[in-house]
């Protein structure tokens, strides 16, 4: 007997999904601010990078990333969202897309990938593909920064990831440089968060 399709709008996979939390303003994992390890890790590059932030949703780091001249691409698949990062963006200088990060091309080349809440927006299904894809888009040396959800939890999203299945999907390609408690964690996340700084061989 064939498993009956669900609708877009309960499939994460799909940009309806998204875009009728965000529509309905059902977004617990917004924290509304730029997150404290990442800030540390922005401050303590004299140069800027050429950031990519998939699933960016509401754009808080894209924002602080421009405020300090960071070339940074906010990227998203649901035209909802990117019209809530837009009013938060207002005039900052980021490159907004409406795009799939799976099909995206970017227009110059990236130095950093930034992660939050994007991997665990995914079905377990599409975990390889974004594996291949991070490492497809970054250079030897370039890094992929962010917060991953460690943890036993199988519905989602957010679906958690086992450190051992984060390693299986990145170590082909990239060695862990930094792996971190986070203390400012919103409710969603608590305690069951780490800030992971990879480096592209």
């Amino acid at each position: 007997m064939t498993e009956a399709i669900k609708p877009p709008e309960q499939r994460p996979e799909h940009p309806d999904f998204w875009c009728k939390r965000f529509g309905e303003g059902v977004t617990p994992w917004d924290a509304g601010k730029m997150p404290d390890a990442f800030a540390d890790f922005v401050a303590a590059h004299a140069t800027p990078l050429t950031t990519l932030i998939p699933g960016c949703g509401s754009a808080w780091e894209a924002s602080h990333l421009a405020e300090l001249g960071w070339p940074v691409t906010a990227l998203d698949f649901s035209p909802t969202a990117i019209a809530r990062a837009r009013k938060v963006l207002g005039n900052a200088n980021v490159h907004l897309v409406c795009d799939d990060f799976f099909k995206f091309t970017p227009s110059q080349p990236l130095e950093l990938i930034y992660e939050r809440a994007f991997l665990c927006a995914l079905p377990r299904k599409l975990w390889a593909d974004w594996g291949q894809r991070v490492a497809d888009l970054l250079p030897s040396g370039g890094l992929l920064a962010g917060y991953f959800f460690i943890c036993e939890q199988p519905k989602g999203p957010p679906f958690g990831v086992l450190q051992p299945q984060l390693d299986e999907l990145l170590e082909p390609n990239f060695e862990r440089l930094v792996d971190q408690d986070v203390a400012d964690s919103i409710p969603v996340f608590a305690g069951r968060e780490r800030w992971q700084v990879w480096r592209r061989r």
